[in-house]
């Protein structure tokens, strides 16, 4: 056999990925839909904290300011459409009751857009809370399906909003599930929760799987209803 006969040497392989390889977020601007409500801000409060350049977003825009003004940090307010088209990442932290409304009247407003839903189905009676029965599926789902053209995502579902306006609280300590179709998506707002100090975003699937992690929060209620805590998540061995 000649030199020139000589089988061809296998390709290297690529090394594999770290998966906790994230991407730098801090450059981009997230608008909080929601803003006005505790979730909404306590989720703005931390991120400018981080350094993350935020804006709330209102039905009524000077409703919005007068929250941004009370934050400080350079978070500005704005209608709830000028906050969609303003940001590069847009978290949904509205009402459920409200949720399909709002992104309704939102959808030319958010296409394109990274869109994260955090909204929890939840009602409550007298036993407590406990999780509702969605017809896509879940709250992500819902918001995929009013937002084709829209990268929708679904996290930081369970975080206190007590602790998350505590000015005092330096470190939230906690795991944030991430889900979503297209994992680049994912990857960010996986970056854009460790942005956060004592957060971290973790991958937990697709949006088919939403339904669970929101429903979830019913049951740290009653966590935080029995022990008086502020309860988070941790995922052990990863």
């Amino acid at each position: 056999m000649t030199t020139n006969d000589a089988p061809a040497a296998a390709p290297a392989k690529a090394p594999a990925k770290d998966p906790w390889e994230l991407p730098d977020v801090s450059g981009l601007v997230v608008g909080v839909l929601g803003g006005t409500g505790d979730q909404g801000r306590g989720l703005a409060y931390r991120l400018a904290r981080a350094g993350q350049k935020v804006i709330i977003g209102s039905r009524a825009a000077d409703r919005a300011q007068t929250a941004a003004d009370e934050l400080g940090l350079g978070i500005e307010g704005a209608d709830n459409a000028e906050c969609a088209r303003r940001s590069d990442i847009v978290i949904v932290a509205v009402p459920w009751e409200g949720h399909a409304k709002t992104l309704e009247a939102l959808r030319e407003d958010l296409a394109g857009k990274l869109v994260v839903d955090c909204v929890n189905p939840l009602g409550f009676d007298k036993k407590g809370a406990y999780a509702l029965k969605v017809e896509e599926g879940s709250a992500a789902e819902q918001a995929a399906a009013l937002l084709p053209e829209s990268r929708v995502t679904a996290a930081f579902h369970h975080l206190s909003a007590v602790l998350l306006q505590d000015e005092s609280v330096e470190e939230i300590d906690t795991d944030v599930m991430v889900l979503g179709e297209v994992r680049a998506d994912t990857d960010i707002v996986q970056a854009l929760a460790g942005r956060i100090p004592g957060m971290r975003g973790v991958f937990a699937g697709r949006l088919r799987n939403a339904h669970q992690v929101e429903a979830l929060v019913a049951n740290l209620i009653s966590v935080n209803r029995r022990y008086k805590a502020h309860a988070g998540l941790r995922v052990t061995d990863i």
